[in-house]
């Protein structure tokens, strides 16, 4: 069969391809602006990319097209898919009939770390010899490639709560339908498709309907808009797990930091110590990522013992605090951060790594939420743990530049916020005043109009 896909370089449907070429489909698929690190797993997967969206990639006339959430009516592709009467369905209901049926389905759901949790699950399994298969939106380093069918009954699967497509308006996770089920967290985003935070507990509570009886929900135990949606109705064991003392009551799963940057703790279950947990990860956001993980596995099989000597050989993900370079003490790191939150709990965990070393961040809000300034209240204090914040207002956004320019005027002596228009001048001005050592944050979940390659080039050169 030949499948032919819309918004083949999303994250998500870039693994469907994955998938689709493992089944043995011939996969081709379109896409604006193709970017790293999707566009070059598919290449390498031997998958044709077409540029930009054209009645013409459709001839020869694909078997079935499937459309990304990203596609929307008007686009002269999925114009053609309509009017040529073209077999087409979303990627969600795909996954969820070809790869999904009689699986035992692991999903990782929440508003931040799916793609990271995701990843650390899927590795425990791996070093158990699990041979689970796995969809993750992201590209993991100990992994060749985001998605695989893989052999057991197993599939581990980040669990999006973005809806399926322009014609199925229901969150993807509601399709997968696990049996072992993470709630890393609920905040307000995607401000495009959502009203309002009550808005997506409703859609939690629609994928915790799905959960059976015998399966296992694992969440926080500190986390109130997930208390609303699991409120709602819940049918299955639930799980929690705590950092410290941060939860009042007792939990099923706790960590004991004993390094401030989470790069240390120890594991403990039902009150009793099981090992300290090592390894390069920072952040307490890591922390409660690899709690749910290690729950998650335990209910497969895999003993907690086990599971944190396997996350303490975890390599991370691609894009999340990627160190891309390190030029005489400049390191430059890719970060995926795209809401407050994100950028808040990610800058301190590098903090509490690197002491009083200078940290630049570099931010371009991208996502359809911060865009639209739904965040703004409280964006410039997510940053606070850095010294000094570039602001790429590269989509003409005015409310960022007022945001920034009332900052100067209320802080005329700091200067710790700034706002530039463009890659190059952003560029320009992190070269002004470099210090040695420092570490160089770029936070943005698209290409950030090819920055990281460009700054780690420039600086490179000044320091050759």
């Amino acid at each position: 069969m030949h499948i032919h896909i819309l918004g083949i370089c999303g994250t998500f449907m870039g693994s469907l391809a994955v998938l689709a070429r493992e089944l043995g489909h011939a996969v081709t698929g379109s896409d604006q602006g193709v970017y790293p690190p999707m566009s070059t797993q598919l290449e390498s997967q031997g998958i044709s990319l077409m540029e930009g969206y054209s009645a013409d990639h459709l001839e020869p006339a694909p078997d079935l097209v499937l459309i990304g959430n990203a596609m929307s009516r008007g686009n002269p592709e999925v114009e053609a898919v309509l009017n040529r009467n073209i077999d087409y369905m979303s990627g969600p209901e795909w996954l969820a009939r070809e790869v999904l049926r009689h699986r035992w389905v692991l999903a990782v759901a929440g508003t931040h770390g799916k793609t990271t949790t995701t990843s650390m699950l899927l590795w425990i399994l791996e070093q158990a010899g699990f041979d689970a298969g796995y969809l993750v939106g992201g590209v993991p380093k100990d992994f060749p490639v985001s998605a695989r069918l893989g052999k057991s009954d197993f599939f581990v699967i980040e669990a999006d709560e973005y809806d399926s497509a322009f014609f199925d308006k229901r969150s993807k996770f509601v399709h997968y339908r696990p049996h072992t089920l993470i709630l890393n967290n609920l905040e307000f985003d995607h401000a495009d498709i959502f009203e309002n935070v009550e808005a997506i507990e409703r859609q939690f509570h629609h994928l915790v309907r799905t959960v059976p009886s015998k399966g296992l929900i694992v969440r926080p135990a500190v986390d109130s808009h997930l208390d609303n949606a699991l409120a709602l109705g819940c049918w299955s064991p639930v799980q929690d797990t705590a950092v410290g003392s941060e939860s009042p009551r007792t939990t099923d799963w706790r960590a004991e930091l004993l390094s401030e940057d989470g790069s240390r703790f120890m594991v403990i279950h039902h009150e009793q110590p099981v090992a300290v947990l090592k390894w390069e990860q920072t952040g307490l956001h890591n922390v409660h990522n690899a709690l749910a993980a290690i729950a998650a596995a335990r209910h497969v099989g895999v003993t907690p013992d086990h599971a944190v000597a396997a996350l303490c050989r975890f390599s991370g993900v691609k894009r999340r605090m990627e160190l891309l370079a390190d030029v005489g003490g400049i390191k430059v790191y890719d970060d995926f951060a795209h809401h407050p939150t994100a950028i808040q709990t990610t800058l301190e965990g590098l903090r509490a790594r690197v002491g009083d070393e200078p940290i630049l961040a570099l931010i371009e809000p991208r996502s359809n939420t911060m865009k639209q300034g739904v965040h703004q209240q409280t964006l410039l204090a997510s940053a606070d743990a850095a010294d000094h914040v570039l602001w790429a207002n590269l989509n003409d956004m005015d409310w960022l530049s007022a945001l920034v320019g009332q900052w100067q005027e209320s802080e005329p002596d700091d200067d710790r916020h700034r706002v530039e228009a463009s890659v190059d001048s952003l560029i320009a001005r992190v070269l002004e005043d470099l210090p040695t050592p420092c570490h160089i944050v770029i936070m943005s979940n698209g290409g950030f109009g090819g920055i990281h390659g460009k700054l780690v080039s420039e600086i490179e050169r000044i320091h050759s």
